[in-house]
């Protein structure tokens, strides 16, 4: 037996002992020449992910570039917004209430199965089961128009339901737009789904239902433009990059907390924003507001002299402006006076018609977007912040620190919109003043911080009105249906296509921001069998501020 231990546990002899040593030294080796190896694999397998990972990203940026789009951003998002949601004890999304359908007092037919029972057996009721169905058929209807001949030799002739186009009814309208519209289906497929179902008709003809006869669509669009323009409190506003004619143009969003508009163009300058910021009309006014945003943007005063004394001062066209600019010997040819002179007179007819009164502009800083009562997006500025590139680990450090103390404010100024108190705004922009006015030796860093600190007025803004957002999330949210549609469709070739993209886009938006079923809604406005008059007239309920 082996001797034991003072502590009575079994003891092994010296030579036994240094057998197990030799034997456990073995196994450490092996096991670390294997683990040596599985290092080894998984760092070739890092490689090669990062290999196809930039492989891919290079794939996708010549992709974007064949196709005339701007690539990818090489930054992900910060994760701010998130972050600051779950300190605050936010849901991160809307979380809808589990529970049974509330549909069911809507059955529309039903039927009794029959059981088949052994002799002797009791009747004991019916067991429901609700079954819902989606019934999709192709009908031709032959419709017989009356003719009648009046004693006067006049003839009368019965006439047809309304919504229809070019022999397609009003409901065959509402699921093609529907699907183009809110389900990104292109016109090839949407053509193909329908000559399945049974109905034959071309692409050609497909285009047409969806381009044609929106007039309707697009004085009520233009009408939520300046509904919105007149009573929301606030607009957030952004831009994409769009095909139009083999073209590249820009689609500018414009949207609230009850209302979403898309306009594409041309340009992206500051006078494309304030001409859709008339909403509709094509006037030059220069009063009050006009001469206050000459004297912003530091135009001499003999010029804004001239234009004051000056009896005339409301131009129906871009031409007569024009022709008024000459005819007061002004240097036409001076074409940043001629912009800034263009950017007041249409500012002028903005405030003339009673739009953008007391509405904030909240927008990621670009220079079109910069008008009177502006403010800043946070997340885009933070974003600054996160593209600087340290050097060395004392300015990762310092990075570092700086971005966690932007944080902290930025979940502060929610807490604070949450119930706002005049007492804690001073409290909040002091911190502002720490934070950006702090010194520093990363020089990059410092300069960033300069430049924001600069802009303090348009990011403390929800000090002063802790009704407007502290980002522009809302629109890319409602950009991405156009980044969505511009990559699976690309662009569109005709005026009433680009039209009739921006509409639907805009109105389907809207109505998800009311609550209402665009379905719904299109099939109340094409004239549907038994839809009419059930959707209010969407301006209307713009203009109603919820409570």
């Amino acid at each position: 037996m082996s001797p034991l231990s003072d502590d009575g546990s079994e003891t092994l002899p010296p030579d036994a002992l240094c057998r197990l040593v030799v034997d456990l030294s073995q196994r450490l080796g092996a096991l670390e020449a294997q683990v040596a190896e599985l290092r080894d694999e998984l760092e070739k397998i890092e490689m090669a992910r990062a290999s196809l990972q930039a492989e891919n990203q290079d794939l996708r940026d010549e992709i974007a570039r064949l196709k005339n789009l701007p690539p990818r951003p090489p930054f992900k998002p910060s994760g701010m917004e998130k972050v600051t949601n779950r300190e605050l004890g936010k849901p991160s999304g809307i979380r809808r209430p589990r529970g049974p359908k509330k549909d069911a007092d809507r059955v529309s037919r039903e039927e009794v199965l029959v059981a088949k029972a052994p002799a002797g057996s009791r009747f004991k009721g019916y067991e429901t089961c609700l079954v819902r169905e989606l019934v999709i058929s192709a009908e031709l209807v032959r419709y017989r128009r009356e003719r009648w001949l009046t004693p006067e030799g006049k003839t009368i002739i019965a006439p047809l339901p309304e919504g229809l186009l070019g022999g397609f009814d009003a409901n065959l309208r509402r699921f093609c737009l529907v699907l183009h519209a809110q389900g990104q289906v292109t016109t090839e497929r949407l053509t193909a789904i329908l000559n399945g179902i049974g109905l034959e008709i071309s692409k050609r003809q497909v285009v047409r239902i969806l381009t044609s006869d929106l007039d309707g669509f697009v004085a009520e669009d233009q009408a939520i433009l300046r509904s919105g323009l007149a009573t929301a409190p606030y607009i957030s506003v952004d831009d994409t990059g769009a095909r139009h004619a083999r073209r590249d143009e820009v689609t500018t969003q414009i949207g609230g907390s009850r209302f979403s508009v898309f306009r594409t163009g041309r340009s992206k300058s500051r006078l494309n924003f304030l001409s859709l910021l008339r909403a509709g009309c094509e006037d030059y006014i220069i009063n009050d507001a006009a001469l206050d945003y000459m004297r912003l943007r530091k135009v001499a005063p003999d010029v804004i002299s001239k234009l004051a004394a000056h009896p005339e001062t409301s131009f129906a066209s871009q031409m007569a402006w024009y022709d008024h600019l000459v005819r007061l010997r002004l240097h036409v040819f001076d074409r940043t006076l001629v912009r800034e002179l263009s950017e007041a007179a249409l500012w002028g007819a903005v405030r003339h018609h009673g739009l953008m009164g007391n509405t904030v502009v909240v927008s990621d800083d670009a220079g079109q977007f910069r008008i009177p009562n502006h403010a800043l997006c946070w997340v885009h500025a933070e974003r600054l912040l996160q593209k600087l590139m340290p050097k060395t680990p004392e300015q990762t450090r310092k990075l570092d620190k700086v971005r966690d103390q932007v944080w902290g404010l930025y979940r502060d100024l929610k807490l604070w919109k949450q119930k706002p108190s005049a007492k804690d705004a001073p409290v909040l922009a002091h911190r502002f003043d720490d934070i950006f006015e702090q010194r520093t030796r990363y020089k990059e860093l410092g300069q960033l911080l300069a430049r924001l600190h600069r802009r303090k007025h348009e990011l403390l803004k929800v000090l002063e009105r802790p009704e407007i957002p502290l980002h522009t999330n809302v629109s890319e949210n409602d950009l991405r249906a156009c980044v969505t549609k511009r990559r699976i469709s690309g662009g569109t070739m005709s005026a009433d296509g680009r039209e009739a993209r921006d509409v639907m886009l805009g109105l389907m938006k809207t109505c998800r921001k009311l609550g209402i079923s665009f379905f719904a809604y299109l099939g109340d406005r094409l004239g549907v069998k038994g839809l009419t008059g059930c959707i209010p007239f969407l301006p209307e309920l713009v203009a109603v501020r919820p409570a």
